[in-house]
């Protein structure tokens, strides 16, 4: 029995070799692509005697395989080859430049968590000078260093709904190790609510079933900070 694709209903055998590289990168990841097979997916298409990969590997061959000489080649230079057009040849050149770029960009080291301070200097330009109440966390991974601030909720000045449900599933669609739950007052009032007692112990407690650490809770207000971990409430 074939197996047929809905919507070209061609058996997955029988695809045009320019859409192989897609499902490649899809079931395999980008990592296993060929050169050849990366450019395919930027021009989309070959031409009646010619696939997207043979026509990439014709480009490549014109660059003796070396994509920094690749990344000299201009709009002009590519829309020689039958088949790449002005569309074609600017999206080649704009991708080679994205790269470039990659490379002239520093590694910026993500922050280290080793305190409540940390947090609060992480955290406090998201909350500074709000009017409403916001729930933000931070998604650590197993070096404690900060992956994401990810915002869960907005809210009033008297409050925000915060679903348990969204926190983890930020945590597990960015395979965070740990996570820091923040929100702020807009009253002042740096003490938790019962209800906020009530939240953090209910996250904790999911957290434990998926191997997720809740680190702490810090509660923002006026330039100050309530730390749930440093007053032993975790």
């Amino acid at each position: 029995m074939e197996i047929y694709d809905k919507h070209q209903h061609l058996a997955i055998h029988s695809w045009a070799e320019e859409d192989r590289p897609r499902e490649k990168l899809l079931t395999q990841g980008r990592r296993a692509l060929t050169d050849a097979e990366l450019i395919a997916i930027l021009i989309g298409s070959g031409s009646r005697n010619e696939s997207a990969v043979e026509l990439s590997r014709r480009i490549l061959s014109e660059a003796n395989h070396d994509l920094n000489e690749l990344s000299k080649f201009t709009v002009q230079d590519l829309c020689r080859f039958k088949g790449i057009g002005e569309a074609k040849a600017i999206t080649i050149v704009a991708a080679l430049e994205l790269g470039r770029r990659r490379q002239e960009t520093p590694l910026h080291e993500r922050k280290q968590i080793t305190s409540s301070r940390d947090v609060f200097d992480v955290l406090k330009p998201k909350y500074s000078d709000l009017n409403n109440e916001e729930f933000w966390i931070l998604l650590l991974n197993q070096a404690n260093r900060v992956q994401r601030v990810h915002l869960i909720s907005k809210g009033g000045r008297a409050g925000t709904v915060v679903d348990a449900k969204l926190v983890f599933e930020a945590a597990l669609q960015y395979k965070a190790t740990s996570i820091i739950l923040s929100h702020n007052h807009p009253s002042g009032n740096l003490k938790p609510s019962e209800q906020d007692r009530v939240l953090t112990r209910k996250i904790v407690e999911g957290g434990r079933l998926l191997d997720i650490r809740v680190l702490d809770h810090l509660i923002f207000a006026n330039h100050s900070y309530y730390s749930f971990s440093d007053e032993g409430e975790l």
